[in-house]
């Protein structure tokens, strides 16, 4: 069992895990989420059922599982369910803020949902680089097929990077990735398995964040925008600055009620001082987007 915050918003979890409607790697029904994943190498499902103080959290692996693999879980589940950060902190601070205080809290208790491992939130990022989240969606899709590891329950598994480097560069680009994007997650892919990029240890024991960022990008095909939403999704970094994020700043335009489109300058000028929750406040922006679609 999780124990859950009195504010905690199952809603908002639960639509960020089940935005594929195909449900191929993730299946949401009612308030139960199972997700497939590759954990230490063998097929895995976490299956999570939202209570409303607490989440009952199992976990199913194709094989033994081992004593590191349970040992992960529970790590593995708080960050599916956004627990990383202390919001109440950031709500106390910035909750009157003139122009963004209303919004903070009407979404009281918006949290941040991570991807199972930084690994997944890498590629989902350069995966999602300059096109809306459909096609984004239909790509990753697409990916976790060819990575070709389903769990014994049906669900297929994201792969992991041994898995994704070994797909062949021709795979990739019948699947409709670009050039740049398949050569971008092949190079990550390699990295990752040969040890050249230890994201998993950053997660064990993270990195100052400027190394981390410095590392990302050495990349070619990662900038700034890959970064930062690598660093929220994937180490629940809350101070990204994702000023280069087109929904960011539609949503920012809403709140301030201006006419003209902001720049990513002018975005990142006002995120500033929101420092050290900016990607938090990023989140928020992205909510608002949302709920005021309906």
């Amino acid at each position: 069992m999780v124990p859950l915050p009195a504010n905690y918003r199952h809603a908002d979890v639960l639509a960020f895990h089940g935005r594929d409607a195909q449900s191929t790697a993730e299946l949401v029904q009612g308030q139960c989420l199972r997700k497939g994943l590759m954990l230490r190498g063998c097929p895995a499902v976490v299956e999570i059922v939202l209570e409303q103080a607490e989440a009952r959290c199992t976990l199913w692996v194709d094989g033994p599982a081992s004593a590191a693999a349970m040992a992960e879980f529970e790590g593995l589940s708080r960050r599916l369910l956004g627990l990383h950060m202390d919001v109440d902190a950031f709500e106390a601070l910035h909750g009157e803020h003139p122009e963004l205080g209303a919004l903070v809290l009407a979404q009281s208790g918006l949290r941040v949902p991570m991807a199972a491992t930084p690994f997944e939130a890498l590629t989902w990022a350069v995966t999602g680089q300059q096109i809306n989240v459909g096609v984004a969606s239909q790509l990753r899709r697409r990916l976790i097929l060819l990575g070709g590891r389903q769990h014994s329950s049906g669900l297929w598994c994201h792969p992991d990077a041994a898995g994704v480097a070994a797909l062949a560069e021709t795979a990739l680009r019948e699947a409709k990735f670009s050039i740049a994007k398949t050569q971008t997650i092949l190079t990550i892919s390699r990295m990752v398995s040969e040890g050249r990029l230890t994201l998993d240890d950053w997660m064990a024991m993270p990195l100052a964040v400027p190394a981390m960022e410095a590392a990302l990008l050495s990349i070619r095909g990662v900038g700034p925008w890959t970064v930062n939403y690598t660093l929220l999704r994937g180490f629940g970094h809350a101070d990204g600055s994702l000023h280069g994020d087109v929904a960011v700043r539609n949503a920012l335009q809403r709140v301030l009620g201006q006419s003209d489109k902001l720049t990513a300058a002018q975005t990142e000028a006002w995120l500033k001082p929101f420092a050290p929750w900016r990607s938090l406040v990023a989140a928020h922006l992205w909510a608002s987007l949302r709920f005021a679609e309906g």
